[in-house]
Order: C-alpha cells, then structure tokens, then sequence
C-alpha cells in the first residue's frame, strides 16, 4: 500500500497529495498545494487569508501556491523557448479568484508602460487570462492589464470571438520593479457564470505580450495553426465548495443635457432653441442562478456612445451601422445567428440586427427626434450544465409623435428567443432562435409598417478532425403581416423587387403577408498545416423578410462561394508572417438568373522589420454572361461588363511614436467608361506615455457612367422609364481621434470626421435596351423633363437638368470618462453635428468647402451623466 502511495505522488505530488489529505479526514480544498504545474494541467490552493492586492509577490497566501511557469513562445516562433521567464500562481476563497503573474524581463528600464482609458490596447507589455468557468472549450472571460494599470476584459464565445463591450467589475494591481514586473489579480466569482457542483475545473490560458519586440508567449502553448483559441486553454482544478454568490447588482444613473431643437416660424424662417432635459433610470443585473443572469435596462441614455460615421449612400440597399450601445454589445454572441455570409472578410450578420430597436422614426422629418425612446429592455444569458446556452431578449420602444403632432413611430415590442445545444465536447452544437416584432399601429402607421413580423431558424456545426475541418447548416423561415400598403411597399423594396418585369416573382398589391425560406451549408478548414478554406452555397426565396429586427441585404439570391488561403506564422528569411487569400463567387436569382461572378487575390505580409506590405485585386463579370438585377431599381436587370480593381498598402511598425500608413487604389468598368481611384494616407501617433491619438485622410474621385438617376411610370407598366446618368463625383474624409490619460480611470476622447461628397449629373439617358451586350447600345437619349413627361405633353417643362450632388456632414464627440469608484462612473459629453445635403451641381474645392461646411448652423448637445454601482 505504502509502495501504490509513494508511486502516485511520484506521478503527480499536488493531486496526490491532496487526495492523501484528504483521506485522513482534513479537506482537499483545505491545503496548500505546493510544486509546478506541468504544460497543461495546474491547481489552484485555498486561500486561508486573502492576499493584499499591491503587486508584491511576497504575501504569505502565495507562498504554498503551485508555480505556473512552462511558458513558451507562440509568436513569431512557436514552440521557442523564450529569454523572458514568467511565473504565475493561482488561489482563491469563497468570494475571489486570485492571480499572481511575475514576468521577469532582462531590461527592466526598457518596459513599455502606456495609459489609456480601459479597454483601450496600446503598443504595451500585457499579461492576459482567459478564465473558462465552464470549461466548455467555447466560452472564457478574458482579464487584460499593462504594466500601467490599464484594464481589459473581453467575454468570448464561439471558441475565438471577443465580445470587447463586456466589463466585469474586478480589481488588480501592478508594479515594475528590479527585475520585471507584476499582476496580481482579484476577479470576483459573482462576475463569472460557473455550473453549480461542488468542485471545480476552469479552463486557463496565460499569455504575455513583449511590446518591444512584439513576442508573444503562453501557458499552455497556443498554437496558430488551431482553430480557435479557449479550446486550447490548459486546466486548473482544486476550486472546490465555492458558495454560490449573490448576484445582483444596480447601477442608477441620471442625465442632464442640452439639445439644439430646429424648427419653422409663421414665416418659412428657420429658428433654434436649446432646452435643457433630464432624465434618470437604472441598469440592473440579477444572478438568477450561478449560470444565468439577467440583465434589464429601464429608460436607457445612450448619450455617451460615438456617432455613426459620416456616410452618402447612392445604392439601391441600406448602410449597415455597428452597434455601439453597451446593453446591445455585452453578452450578445448568444444571439448571433448567421443567415447573410457574403464575405469571408466581413463576417456575417442574419435574424437579429440590434439596431432596429430605437431606430430612427420611419415617419420622422426634420425638428423630430432622431431615435425612438426605448422605455425598457430585458436579456436573460447563461448556459446550463448540460451544455444548454440560452437567451431571451425583450424590449419595448414607445410611441413616437412628431413636431405636427401626428405618429412618427408606433410603440413597438421587440423579442428575441435563443438555444444552442453543446455535443460531442463542444465538437458539435444545434441551435433554435425566434424573433418576434409586434407593433400597435393606427391609421398613419398602418399603410406604412407591418403589423407583425416573425422569423425562426435552426442552425448546426461539427468539427472533426482534430477540430481543424469544420461543416456547418441552417435552415430559416420568415412571415410578415400587415395592410396591403405595408406589405406592397416591402415588395416594391430592394430587398425584393417583385415589381421586376423579367423575373417570375409577382407583384401582388392586395397581398397581405408575405413567407419566405433561407438555407446555407458550408464545409471549411480553419485549422491545421499552412492551407485554409471555406465553401459555402446558401439561397434566400423572393419573399424572405428579416429587416423588422433582423438584416437582409437583398432576398431573391442563390450564391457559391470558395476561399483558399496560404497562412505561415512562423517566420522565415523573406518575412515574420504571410496570409495569401484567393476566392471566387458566383451569384443567382432564386429562379437562376447569373446576377455576379467573380475572382479575387489579397496577400497580407509582415516583413521582419515588422512593416506590413498588402495588396489585392478584383477581376468581376470577365465572362460577360452575369445580370444586375438590381441596377434599375425594380426594372428590367441590366447585363454587366468586365470590370476590375486593384490596390496596394502599407503599414508601419506599431512600436514607432508615429506609425504611417498608406493605402490606394484604382478600378474601371462598362468598358472603361466607368473608373475611379482612391488614395487612404493616415497616421497613429504616440507622444508621450498619456497622450497619443491618429489622422486618418481618405480621397476618392470617380466617375460612373451608368448612375441610376430616376424611375418614372408606375412599377410593371410598359411605358416605365429608366433614366441613368453620367456622374463625376469627390469625396474626402478627414477623420481626428484625440486621447489623452490622465489616470487609468479618467480620461479624454476626442473625434470629429467632416465629410464633404461633391458631384454633377450629366448625359441623361433611357435604358431601353438593358441586355445588349455593347454597352452603349443599352442606353438612347433621356428626351424628357425631370418628371419624366415627353416633348408635346401637357406639362412639359424642357430638357431635364439632372443636377448634382452637394452632401456635406461634420459629426464631433468628445468624452470625459471618470471611473470614479469600480462600476461608478461620470461621462462628460459635448457632441456637435452641422449637416447640408443640396441636389445641385458641384466640384470639390478644398478649404472653401470646409469653410462652407463650418459655417452650418451646429446642433449642440452638452450631457453629464453619472451612475453609481450597488452590488448585494
């Protein structure tokens, strides 16, 4: 017997001695466990005192705690051994999970220690855990710090994406010292979603970041060539008799602000008033068990968040919009349900699109307010222990009414259902979501809006092959119900166009609801070796409708998409890292009509001097047998021509003070009567260790020989015109970004973009002949007047002056953000917005444009707004 013991302590001396311990009636979790972890299993020790958080390693709760230090270099080489020794060492009691990382440095003096305001990266040494509570091989929390003291956290799901919105409240403290420096951690297990057992076995990965030389080093060893990255996570056991803990924590806040309102006096003048508004409200999170949570806001203020960019969209199809809102940010990756991958570059977006709830009033005009008031929402996150993720999203958006006193928007109930099974280890997973819109409509909103809108999907993956080859489906439906005006305008929409005369789809305006499916199945390796690909066909029916809370670009579209890539991480002679993409695409009506076909080549290379090289290029429709259906808006689909476009950039070495960056590029079709180029120069800047900021210019001239201009007739009718135009067009962007640090909890952000697009239409012209395969023999002269009435028509004013295009936009933020307690904190906001958008002719002209610009009349608004957080 006494041979057996001593042989499993040889084996393994923490586990074995514990459990010997233990045996003799003292409790495993009780004990110190002393020794060294090996490459991936380590344990954690119970805390008999906590450890005083100072960024010392000599607190006597550390002195018993198992060493972590098998640490190994994964970039740029991986596998190397590395010259900077790190040591960490985990503890923990009934309230806390303590971390203490050591990370010795051979030149102390020459550490990079940047401020920034939390959550921000900089070109800084950084430790980092990836705590899966789970251990799920999917989901982790993520808890950064710089040698500064400046906090990240990122909650991560799907094995690899970060959900940067997330913040937990957890303190740590840090110290540079002779020989390197210091993280000692406190994260409290409130914070994070566990099963409830009594014993425990968290997935932890550690990784440190050499901001000098760009290194990167881990426990276990993290490998590039893997799919994912919690799913390499070592583990740590011996968390053992944790108390579930209570939960519930309040964040009151009230806002004061002044606004600019513009209205119309009796006599047509424009005037301004600048009331001053308050408002209060709560944000609330309540542990309903030790795996899920609720989180509710009731009259949120989102005032704090940055405008969207300034944008001119001339297309047939809506500009997505990132969502910038924190209830709609953190914990969000359980709603994510991919219907739209368009682009392996991009990502994909599908049922739910988070911006619809508090959108701009669909009836909304100038004097009315901007967004719709959101009186309350509620989400419910977790995931079971039998590997059941769920979420429940609930909100509800008030009844708007504008400046004339008529319904601009209905009070609207937004809901969301989520629920993805685990199987297989995590290797697999099936998954359900619901969305629901139900809205109280009156007369106004009736002709306008659905009534109700519903969308389901089922969606499934399983990887295989030691997780590098991954297959993937769903299946969706949609339904949409309303009056017939509403659901002939869904109809007439971009998203369908069932008014087209040469597709099947029929134009029905008595129509009442409309139903549609969607299907997608992909293979894909994103692991493994040097080689990646993917392959995915997915199809949208005519009638597929998610835009009520979800985002559809277009419906009507089968498509088949391949990417191949080349990845070497490690590095060579020639440079540090290589990634050489190529894919191709081809794309359909749902009744088989080539709409697009074409191939691409992008190389991205870090050479060894840590500059990055990229470059690219396009060749579209080169066949000439592909349609755009979509070019004369709810007309006839016009042939497409070769085109092709090509660019090039180059960055330089993040660690400079002043890192440059420049990119360009050109591109031509129709023959080469359409062509355009554009040149990105920008610059990030570092001046001193608070203050750093960037410059980023963006030029683009182009002309477009076949700009759709306007319809006129009635849709279906044969006597519809099209008329497309020539258009010369300029557009600049300038955009600033100012931050300055004055302690990890306080700073200052500042961003201003001007905008300025300038333009003429000329050369009128009626598609008459959209199939041609010449291009100029698709178009004759446009001999009406501007609202499409003909030469000896009662009416008829001349020759139509098509115009141009005058946009000018100028949106500025700036924030002061004071953390002045761990989840308390006050904003100080100013936001400036001056806006003209004139259809008449024009050319850039430089300073006198942004004279011009500067000159609009500003809508100001001045916010503070301050929160205090209560936890129980």
């Amino acid at each position: 017997m006494l041979r057996l013991v001593l042989f499993a302590i040889a084996l393994s001396p923490s586990l074995a001695l514990a459990q010997l311990l233990a045996s003799n009636g003292q409790p495993a979790s009780s004990v110190a466990i002393a020794g060294r972890a090996d490459a991936r299993l380590a344990s954690a020790s119970r805390a008999a005192v906590a450890p005083i958080l100072d960024g010392r390693t000599d607190d006597p709760a550390w002195a018993q705690t198992q060493v972590i230090d098998q640490f190994l270099e994964y970039d740029p080489t991986e596998g190397a051994e590395t010259r900077f020794k790190t040591e960490a060492r985990v503890t923990y009691d009934d309230k806390n999970l303590y971390v203490l990382v050591r990370m010795y440095d051979p030149a102390p003096d020459s550490i990079i220690s940047l401020l920034s305001r939390r959550d921000v990266r900089t070109q800084s040494e950084q430790i980092k855990l990836v705590i899966d509570s789970y251990n799920d091989k999917r989901t982790a929390y993520q808890f950064c710090v710089n040698p500064a003291g400046v906090k990240r956290d990122f909650y991560v799901y799907n094995d690899n994406v970060e959900d940067a919105s997330w913040d937990a409240v957890w303190d740590v403290a840090t110290a540079i010292d002779s020989v390197g420096w210091v993280a000692e951690f406190r994260i409290p297990f409130s914070q994070l979603r566990f099963a409830n057992k009594p014993a425990h076995t968290f997935g932890l990965m550690i990784v440190r970041d050499i901001a000098r030389t760009n290194a990167r080093i881990s426990w276990p060893l993290y490998s590039r060539s893997k799919q994912g990255y919690v799913s390499q996570s070592g583990e740590i056991n011996g968390i053992t008799n944790i108390p579930t803990p209570r939960r519930l924590e309040i964040a009151p806040y009230v806002v004061a602000k002044s606004v600019t309102n513009q209205a119309e006096d009796a006599g047509g003048r424009t005037t301004y008033s600048h009331p001053t508004l308050g408002s209060y409200g709560a944000d609330i999170k309540y542990g309903l068990s030790s795996n899920l949570t609720l989180d509710a806001t009731i009259n949120p203020d989102f005032g704090q968040v940055e405008a969207d960019p300034a944008r001119l969209n001339l297309t047939a199809f809506e500009t997505f919009f990132e969502e910038r809102r924190p209830f709609f940010l953190e914990g969000m990756g359980i709603f994510t349900f991919r219907t739209n991958c368009q682009d392996i570059d991009t990502g994909c977006r599908g049922l739910f699109y988070s911006r619809r709830i508090g959108r701009a009033p669909r009836l909304g005009s100038s004097g009315d307010p901007l967004s719709t008031t959101i009186l309350g929402a509620t989400k419910i996150t977790g995931r079971l222990g039998s590997g059941l993720s769920v979420g429940f999203l609930d909100a509800v958006t008030q009844h708007e009414v504008g400046a004339e006193g008529g319904t601009i928007e209905p009070q609207t109930n937004y809901a969301v259902a989520r629920l993805r099974q685990d199987l297989n280890n995590g290797k697999s997973d099936v998954g359900l979501m619901l969305t629901a819109v139900n809205r109280r409509l009156d007369d106004a909103m009736s002709p306008v809006l659905p009534r109700e809108a519903y969308a389901i999907g089922i969606d499934g993956r399983h990887r295989f092959w030691n997780n590098n080859y991954e297959v993937a489906a769903m299946l969706s439906g949609s339904t949409v119900r309303g009056d017939p005006e509403a659901i002939a305008s869904i109809q007439r929409g971009s998203v369908h166009y069932y008014q087209r005369p040469d597709d099947d789809a029929v134009y029905d305006p008595t129509r009442e609801n409309l139903i549609g499916d969607a299907q997608r199945i992909s293979m894909s390796k994103f692991g493994g070796g040097i080689t990646r690909f993917q392959s995915v066909l997915q199809r949208y029916s005519v009638g597929y409708e998610l835009n009520d809370l979800g985002w559809l670009q277009r419906a009507d579209e089968i498509m088949f998409r391949n990417w191949f890539a080349l990845q070497f991480q490690n590095p060579n002679k020639y440079w540090r890292r290589a990634f050489f993409n190529s894919n191709w695409w081809r794309y359909w009506s749902a009744e088989g009509l080539p709409t697009r076909e074409g191939v691409n080549t992008n190389w991205h290379v870090q050479l060894k001097n840590q500059w990055w090289v990229h470059s690219g290029t396009t060749i579209s429709d080169f066949a000439g047998r592909s349609y755009d259906d979509r070019a004369s808006r709810g007309g006839p689909a016009v042939r497409r021509d070769a085109s092709h476009d090509l660019w090039a950039g180059v960055e330089g070495d993040s660690r400079w003070l002043v890192t440059p960056f420049l990119f360009a590029g050109r591109w031509r079709n129709n023959e080469g009567e359409s062509r355009g180029h554009w040149v990105e120069p920008s610059i990030n800047y570092r001046f001193s260790t608070r203050f750093n900021g960037g410059l980023y210019f963006y030029y683009e001239w182009q002309h477009e020989d076949d700009q759709f201009f306007n319809r006129y007739g009635a849709p279906g009718h044969d006597t519809t015109h099209y008329a497309f135009a020539e258009l010369d067009q300029t557009t600049v962007n300038v955009t600033t970004r100012i931050n300055f640090t004055a302690t990890p909890n306080l700073s200052l952000q500042f961003y201003a973009q001007p905008y300025i697009s300038k333009g003429t239409f000329s050369n009128l012209r009626d598609l008459t002949d959209p199939q041609n395969v010449s291009y100029e023999g698709r178009f004759q002269p446009f001999n009406h007047d501007c609202d499409g009435r003909a030469p000896g028509t009662t009416g008829y004013t001349g020759a139509c002056d098509p115009g141009g295009i005058d946009f000018k936009q100028l949106n500025t933020n700036a924030v002061v953000r004071w953390e002045y307690r761990p989840g308390s904190a006050i904003f100080f906001v100013w936001q400036q917005g001056r806006f003209r958008d004139v259809g008449r002719p024009s050319t850039f002209d430089g300073m006198k444009d942004y004279e011009d610009l500067f000159s609009l009349h500003p809508n100001n608004t001045f916010l503070i707004k301050a929160s205090y957080w209560f936890n129980y």
